[in-house]
């Protein structure tokens, strides 16, 4: 269902609008939760460039982009990184 709202949202409001963003940071989580620790990596750092890009750096959606992608590192071990 998150593959799903990402490519209803890219389609509808394109791949930066903050809506479509949130959707690649859904399916970050999921994907986190099933121990894909690659994939989830991927979406979170393209949810944190999204977010750089359109809002900028201290804008309270890119910093909370950082801390899913810190977390996920921290998953895979990566911890100088996190």
């Amino acid at each position: 269902m998150n593959r799903r709202a990402l490519e209803g949202r890219e389609k509808t409001l394109g791949p930066d609008h903050p809506n479509t963003l949130t959707s690649v940071s859904n399916l970050a989580s999921v994907l986190e939760s099933q121990g894909k620790y690659t994939q989830s990596e991927a979406m979170n750092r393209r949810a944190l460039e999204g977010h750089e890009k359109t809002l900028g750096p201290d804008n309270p959606d890119t910093l909370t982009s950082i801390s899913f992608l810190a977390a996920v590192l921290g998953d895979q071990g990566k911890y100088d990184e996190s």
